[in-house]
């Protein structure tokens, strides 16, 4: 069973820096691409952006320049580091890759496979 759960610090105020993780079970991790999506209190999923298997990386236009993925295969960690933190960004983050499509990041917007979430409440 393929299983990812996000973690990290849950606050932070305006300006400040998370670092956000990602395992990963039950897959080939080093032969998947993972995304990272949020959701916030009445919002639809906002994706944001995805690391594929050979480290190349895409951002949403809304995070770029603010947010980088990295990813440690040895490990089977992806890492989300948020800086410049708006009160904007409290939402619950996911990681997520999909059976179809996590071959690349081609299509990373339409990753459906994800599991427990964590919150981050970014403090006007």
């Amino acid at each position: 069973e393929v299983q990812l759960q996000a973690l990290g610090e849950a606050w932070c105020s305006r300006g400040g820096s998370l670092r956000l993780s990602c395992a990963a079970t039950g897959l080939s991790f080093g032969d998947y691409a993972i995304a990272w999506f949020r959701q916030a209190p009445g919002k639809e999923r906002e994706d944001l952006g995805c690391i594929s298997a050979g480290g190349g990386r895409h951002y949403a236009d809304s995070v770029k320049g603010r947010f980088t993925i990295s990813r440690d295969n040895s490990k089977n960690m992806v890492y989300l580091q948020m800086n410049s933190l708006k009160p904007e960004d409290t939402a619950v983050y996911h990681c997520a890759t999909d059976a179809v499509y996590g071959i690349s990041c081609q299509r990373y917007n339409e990753f459906d496979h994800w599991g427990q979430g964590t919150q981050v409440t970014v403090s006007s």
